[in-house]
């Protein structure tokens, strides 16, 4: 049975959350257009200190729209900068994600190239890149000389800004002409002791990812107490007249999760806090979230549903998912979540809803993208973590959460966030909301109540069915932790003790399923078509007397290594471009720089911090690599057991010698490379005429890998077996 929790129990400093502070006022924010409202107000107040801390930040953001959407315009780079100007003792700190390439679509790169918006002298813009791989800065937190903080999903970024009505055809929605659909977020605003807690948090975090100490505001108030002239401005409030607060001296925990980084164990008070909130639930639990993929929240949600006198469970997210990656992915992994979470409803108290209003064009809906959760009527929590397992334990988080302990005033506020949310939902008053609750004695039944065709809650039906095998596959995308070096080992080579009891049908089995992985996103995805046959041969025959055709050639070999795009495509359209010698001699020559590459990411790793992250497995890997490297990575190479780009970073991070690496890369790829060009006019004859292809050959050169990769991984083994450092590291662990 689940434990149950008291809400006057559930925040404890040191458990579930890292500070409880009083905060003064506190205000809910629905959806960014009250949010960037409020945002602008309490920052005109400000006098010394404005900290941004975030997973985005754009410049040319619109913070202000009228009801015509012509007047009242002000973005947010010439806003800051004007700041600056207005206030000579102010100072504004701006800290965002560092991310990778693959997120600078909708991104800014102005401020990272020195480009487009220019930030005036004493605002500081800052990137963190001190995340793990795989994960990122996503804390959203906006702090006003340590008086009044904000906290919840919404980034200072473009394509968030929208109002409550969500109107299908608002005309403002739009960033740099192009229309984006309705969004919908939430925040929360905080005055007192929980803001400066909050200046606290984005204090550390820039200095960890700065090495800069920035002084809490508190110190310069000391500092300037003695002038009287400064005196009434420094004590006066930075909160908004414009902004009703709905709770007034209440505990407000700040949990954060942060991942296990050099030697820390990490913060996982983000995943406690949940996995208290709905021990403690007694009749609902209302949720509103981006993702629905976190395992133990999901084991912790069935385990209440399976109860006789458990809660009913609302959840609340967007239709359909950002491009066909993430519909493979985080949509996948969040259809098993609903459907093991369907299993578990004993009693019919499960419901899953998304937001339709009418007049949406096709492709899209209402971007649910708050993280917010209510239960009963007693504790509230808006913050960035996402109901998945990256926000457990990878990325940075950061959530605020407010309980009643019996305070009835409390109590009527979150009951009345509650019903805003689904009067906002529904297309009704807040009013309706709370009189269909009370008639129909729970919330699925006041929803189903209230639907109307125009502007409702739809039951999230359209659930397809996945295979184990994809699940497995896709469940990569939403890591709860850092991929160590010891993960990237396992493809290496199998634990030798764990081997030894594996049936030889479980490891074709393994192989097969690692086979497909890799490849199922250049066969069954969109991306396929880049590999239909006549688009090869007609890219071939129409870029090969380019003069740029060679170099691009040559370069495309890294980056196909990192995404696992077929190499031997690669080839292929070399040897039809420019015949078959010429075309061996490009494709060996990109081999080479792909495999340079890797090899140099990899000399940037300390050696003995590969040694200490692996742990003994890939020591003993490494000895048969550094005693035999030649040899050992021609093998690897003639049947690779990894990745190509993972080989390489693994061969510079345990310092192989550098023409020992080059030298059995070639000739480890040559009898592959040279297979692609002696044979280039009879694929291309192939590629013309599918029917011509010698399914037995491709059949027996399958087996003969196959053989071949068994053959190498028992020689590593039993090298590895034999090296003297096995046979230390045994008697030490004896």
């Amino acid at each position: 049975m689940t434990e149950h929790r008291e809400a006057s129990s559930l925040c404890v400093p040191g458990r579930n959350c890292w500070r409880l502070e009083t905060a003064a006022r506190v205000a809910f924010l629905v959806d960014a257009d009250t949010y960037f409202k409020a945002f602008v107000a309490a920052a005109e107040l400000a006098q010394r200190s404005l900290l941004i801390a975030g997973w985005d930040f754009h410049s040319r953001t619109r913070l202000l729209w009228d009801d015509q959407g012509e007047n009242g315009h002000l973005d947010l780079g010439e806003f800051l900068n004007d700041l600056t100007r207005r206030r000579r003792d102010l100072e504004i700190h701006i800290l965002i994600w560092d991310y990778p390439m693959i997120f600078g679509v909708d991104r800014e790169w102005a401020p990272l190239l020195g480009l487009g918006w220019k930030p005036r002298r004493r605002v500081h813009f800052r990137y963190d890149n001190t995340h793990p791989t795989g994960g990122s800065h996503h804390q959203k937190l906006v702090v006003i000389d340590d008086a009044v903080a904000f906290c919840g999903g919404i980034d200072l970024t473009c394509r968030r800004w929208d109002t409550r009505a969500h109107a299908a055809d608002d005309l403002r929605r739009v960033m740099e002409g192009t229309p984006y659909p309705p969004f919908h977020d939430m925040a929360m605003a905080v005055e007192g002791d929980a803001a400066r807690a909050a200046g606290d948090l984005v204090r550390e975090r820039w200095r960890k990812a700065t090495g800069e100490t920035l002084r809490p505001v508190v110190t310069a108030r000391r500092r300037w107490s003695q002038r009287l002239r400064r005196r009434s401005t420094l004590n006066a409030s930075r909160w908004p007249q414009s902004l009703e607060p709905n709770l007034h001296n209440v505990k407000v925990a700040i949990s954060r999760t942060e991942p296990a980084t050099h030697g820390s164990g990490g913060v996982r008070e983000v995943e406690t806090l949940y996995l208290d909130l709905i021990a403690s639930a007694k009749h609902s639990i209302y949720i509103e979230n981006q993702y629905f993929t976190a395992e133990r929240i999901g084991q912790a949600l069935a385990e209440r549903l399976a109860e006789d006198d458990g809660p009913e469970v609302i959840v609340v997210l967007r239709e359909l998912s950002h491009g066909w990656l993430e519909e493979l992915t985080m949509q996948t992994l969040r259809t098993r979540m609903i459907r093991r979470l369907g299993a578990a409803d004993r009693h019919d108290r499960f419901r899953v809803f998304f937001p339709f209003i009418a007049g949406l064009q096709d492709e899209t809906c209402i971007d649910v993208h708050s993280k917010m959760i209510i239960i009963d009527d007693d504790v509230v929590r808006i913050g960035s973590s996402n109901i998945a397992n990256r926000s457990m334990g990878l990325d940075t988080e950061c959530d605020f959460t407010i309980a009643a302990d019996g305070r009835e005033d409390v109590q009527k506020q979150i009951r009345a966030l509650r019903s805003t949310l689904l009067s906002e939902h529904l297309g009704v008053s807040a009013e309706e909301v709370q009189e269909a609750v009370a008639n129909a004695g729970s919330l699925r039944g006041a929803i189903m109540q209230l639907a109307r065709e125009d502007r409702t809650l739809k039951p999230l039906t359209d659930l397809n069915e996945v295979s184990d095998t994809v699940l497995n596959m896709v469940s990569m995308a939403d890591p709860e932790r850092p991929v160590a070096m010891n993960d990237l080992v396992k493809l290496f080579t199998p634990d030798v003790s764990s081997a030894v009891g594996m049936r030889w049908w479980m490891k074709v089995l393994v192989a097969i399923g690692i086979i497909g992985g890799l490849t199922a996103i250049w066969e069954f995805t969109p991306l396929a078509q880049l590999l239909e046959p006549q688009k090869i041969s007609a890219w071939a025959r129409s870029t090969g007397d380019a003069w740029w055709t060679p170099l691009l050639v040559i370069l495309a070999y890294a980056p196909a290594s990192v995404v696992m795009f077929p190499r031997p495509v690669i080839t292929l359209f070399a040897v039809v471009a420019f015949g078959p010698w010429l075309g061996f001699l490009y494709a060996m020559a990109g081999v080479e720089v792909a495999a340079w590459l890797s090899y140099a990411v990899g000399q940037r790793l300390s050696r003995n911090t590969v040694r200490r992250v692996a742990g003994r497995r890939l020591t003993h890997i490494i000895d048969v690599l550094r005693r035999r490297g030649l040899i050992a990575i021609t093998a690897l190479r003639l049947v690779p057991l990894a990745p190509f780009s993972v080989e390489g970073v693994v061969a510079g991070a345990v310092r192989i010698k550098f023409w020992h690496f080059m030298l059995g890369t070639a000739i480890g790829i040559l009898p592959g490379t040279l297979a692609a060009t002696v044979f280039g006019n009879q694929l291309q004859a192939a590629l013309r005429n599918p029917a011509s292809v010698n399914y037995w050959l491709i059949a027996g050169v399958i087996l003969l890998l196959a053989g071949g990769a068994w053959v190498v991984r028992r020689w590593l083994i039993s090298s590895s077996l034999s090296s003297p450092s096995h046979d230390v590291g045994r008697a030490r662990t004896a």
